[in-house]
């Protein structure tokens, strides 16, 4: 049954829903959401959830945005529009009557299971859940000591065949993203603990949040998410007041406002379903696909996955508009969704995608059928669904969301090419005068003003040498310095301190030996009570915070040097990116030190910072260690298990405050245990060694700007080796 207007209640009457049977019901026990067709604009991040919505087997989706632009509220509204389901009585892992998961913990199920019926569920994995959480716990020691299996099952089963929503993913850590993905892929979820497997059925939408000034996700788990949309706040005054009206409202009368989009929703809730129906039977023509695969090449995104994400989600499009067959508007539309976070080349891009290159690679596929099947039809009609059209971007600001992707694109620059830089993806795009600022028009060289600076190019970037903190530290997993972390390779066992995580099997057993005969035990086997439990300790690697101190003086600027010294931070800027490290940047000049970049794991902002960073000016060095041991403190104070890199890039000529006081200062930073790197920029024939001085002061290592780069210090090894 499909749901028509005349149907429903009017508007101020209970809100509306649709079962698994077409039914429409009425939903009173959960507070009331903000209703999914209220959200004024955007239009891109409603049509990507609803296409998963229809097909879950596209991906999932990934909201990009900037804070307060009401991503959470419209992915929350989603989860009501889902049509019911009918579940076993009684089953934790909401098993399917008709198709009950054979492998089920709590199955074998009868094929005369009670059927109940319950709404979809909205599951939220918060940043700071733990893997037990995620996926379910085995209770290590009932089964050791009583010999019970007992499984207690985590958010992936909840939850199965509803939304998985994950609020800030990108500061998720990469193991739990790892498992989120992998049952997304695979549809099931593993526990593995010490010999002891439970399998269970895991499949979900799952839709993640993120705030790209937080941090990235890693390229590989990016590529994972189906669809990807970018949102942002609409800068047209009427649409934000007409959202704020609209806020206002809902909280002054939730279910009051609700009431009054019941119509709508419940209209949208019928077409999922239809559309669910209608997938099936929708067919992807060989013009269409020969329309998907093309888009795929002409952008030059790796592996297939995207072409078989897009040709997934043209389908679900097709479903949703009511066509029979994809067309190429629905590829059109899926590649715009499916295809900008699989371009990027380097970790400071931001995903694009360029329409005009698109179109042209749709109508090159068309021309090419001999047929002539793949030609775009001439429209759908009236399109009244929220986000079935082609707008850009979301939120009422469409140009703004894809227009941040082209500001790194050099003048004249056909979108795309730079991915065909021979000097490979860690080569940065440059900054400087003239270059475009992503809004069609060009830059233009700023006056040499003593007082602003002038600003240098950044240099070419290199694979840096790997600075890591001595000791083994207990911060955030990375891949910088020893850490004792919850994965790693086991480096020892421990009497538990709570409840145990992850037993060293043979630690527990060595420590029941010794008291199997006190115990009574004569026959073959060991007894095990609670107190023979040991855990395993495990070493890994830890993400650090990196705090950059760049000299932007007038003697940095001479020779040019400028644009090195940019070259090797933004090499060591990306270093920090691939070990999931946060990173601060503090430059001074002139009259005194400033914090370009407070610490952040968004290490793109930083360098969008370095490539605007301009020198001039006297030296005010120690001014410089003060700021960078004041943002240390604090940020010690916010998070004691990050250990700090203090890294100090500088010639060490102190023209402002005097060389002795930089002395202090640094020698101050290195009794409060910050482990410092000094990487000396001095060139000429004459060199004062101000700067290895500075790191002996701060009980650091001093490091020459040349010999930065791993290749450099390695060919400089075997010189050295050559000539004894």
């Amino acid at each position: 049954m499909i749901w028509k207007p005349g149907d429903c209640a009017a508007p101020g009457k209970t809100p509306m829903g649709v079962d698994s049977r077409g039914r429409i019901v009425n939903r009173v026990s959960a507070p009331a959401r903000y209703p999914f067709s209220a959200v004024v604009g955007m239009d891109d991040l409603k049509l990507a959830l609803l296409v998963n919505a229809v097909s879950p087997a596209v991906g999932g989706v990934l909201v990009r945005g900037e804070k307060g632009t009401a991503k959470s509220t419209v992915v929350r509204a989603l989860a009501a529009l889902l049509p019911d389901l009918d579940v076993v009585e009684g089953c934790r892992f909401g098993c399917d009557p008709a198709d009950p998961d054979p492998e089920c913990p709590d199955g074998p199920h009868a094929d005369s299971a009670v059927p109940a019926e319950r709404p979809a569920r909205l599951v939220e994995l918060p940043v700071g859940a733990s893997e037990d959480r995620l996926v379910g716990s085995l209770d290590i020691e009932r089964a050791l000591t009583e010999g019970v299996k007992a499984f207690e099952p985590g958010l992936l089963a909840e939850a199965h065949r509803g939304v998985l929503y994950v609020d800030e993913v990108n500061l998720l850590h990469d193991h739990l993203v790892d498992l989120l993905l992998d049952a997304a892929a695979m549809g099931t979820s593993h526990v593995e603990r010490e010999g002891v497997s439970v399998r269970h059925a895991a499949r979900f939408l799952l839709v993640g949040t993120m705030n790209p000034e937080e941090g990235e996700l890693r390229p590989q788990l990016l590529d994972r998410f189906g669809l990807t949309v970018e949102v942002a706040a609409t800068r047209d005054p009427q649409l934000r007041a007409d959202v704020v009206r609209r806020r206002l409202a809902f909280e002054s009368d939730p279910e009051g406002f609700a009431a009054g989009y019941a119509r709508d929703e419940a209209e949208l809730a019928g077409r999922i379903l239809a559309a669910r129906k209608r997938l099936p039977g929708v067919v992807l023509t060989d013009a269409a696909l020969r329309q998907v695969t093309a888009v795929c090449a002409a952008f030059d995104v790796d592996g297939l996955r995207a072409d078989i994400v897009t040709a997934r989600a043209a389908m679900a499009l097709a479903a949703w508009r009511d066509h029979a067959e994809v067309t190429a508007d629905d590829v059109r539309d899926a590649a715009r969704l499916a295809l900008p976070h699989r371009r990027r080349r380097d970790p400071f891009d931001a995903p694009d995608l360029d329409e005009d290159r698109l179109q042209e690679a749709l109508d090159q596929a068309g021309d090419a059928d001999p047929k002539g099947q793949g030609e775009p039809p001439e429209g759908d009609g009236p399109d009244d669904d929220p986000g079935g059209g082609g707008g850009r971007g979301s939120g009422g600001a469409e140009a703004e969301g894809t227009e941040s992707g082209a500001g790194e694109q050099a003048p004249g620059e056909r979108p795309g090419e730079a991915e065909h830089d021979p000097a490979g993806p860690e080569r940065p795009h440059e900054g400087g005068a003239g270059e475009d600022t992503g809004t069609g028009e060009q830059r233009q060289p700023r006056p040499q003003d003593p007082d602003q600076g002038r600003r240098a190019e950044v240099g070419e970037t290199y694979r840096p040498r790997l600075f890591s903190l001595s000791g083994v530290g207990q911060g955030a997993p990375g891949r910088r310095s020893r850490a004792e972390t919850p994965y790693g390779r086991t480096s020892g066992a421990r009497v538990p301190r709570s409840a145990v995580h992850g037993l060293h099997l043979t630690a527990t057993l060595r420590a029941a030996a010794p008291h199997q005969r006190a115990r009574g035990r004569t026959d073959p086997g060991l007894l095990v009570r609670s107190g023979d439990l040991r855990e395993a300790v495990r070493e890994g690697r830890e993400g650090n915070l990196v705090l950059f101190c760049v000299d932007a003086s007038g003697s940095m600027a001479a020779r040019e040097r400028m644009r090195a010294v940019k070259g090797a931070v933004l090499s060591l800027l990306t270093d920090a990116y691939q070990r999931r490290d946060k990173v601060g940047l503090v430059t001074f000049r002139g009259a005194g030190a400033q914090v370009e970049l407070p610490p952040t794991s968004s290490v793109e902002a930083g360098a969008r910072r370095l490539r605007e960073l301009r020198t001039g000016g006297r030296t005010p060095l120690a001014a410089g260690l003060m700021r960078a041991s004041d943002v240390l403190r604090v940020e010690r104070l916010r998070d004691p298990s990050r250990r700090p890199l203090l890294v100090v890039v500088t010639d060490g000529r102190a023209t402002r405050g005097g060389l002795e006081d930089a002395l202090r200062a640094g020698a101050r930073i290195g009794a409060r245990g910050v482990h410092g790197i000094v990487v000396d920029c001095e060139s000429g024939p004459v060199r004062l060694g101000l700067a290895a001085r500075l790191a002996a002061e701060m009980g650091g290592e001093s490091v020459r700007l040349e010999e930065l780069g791993a290749d450099a210090l390695s060919g400089l090894v075997r010189s050295t080796r050559r000539a004894a």
